[in-house]
């Protein structure tokens, strides 16, 4: 699952910068962090939740 995040959000974040390359759409990142930085937490804290724990396993 980890891989499939990591492989999405590249997918993502590059499309969103070439729609800013080639004058698409206006993004300010910084205003956008500023206003948003909380979803980061809110996100991590789900992947955190979802991910198998390997106590459960028995040698």
């Amino acid at each position: 699952m980890k891989g499939n995040f990591v492989s999405i959000a590249l997918i993502v974040i590059g499309a969103l910068a070439l729609g800013v390359n080639l004058d698409l759409f206006e993004l300010d990142l910084v205003a956008l962090i500023r206003k948003w930085w909380p979803l980061v937490l809110i996100v991590l804290g789900v992947g955190l939740f979802f991910t198998p724990d390997d106590s459960g396993r028995r040698n």
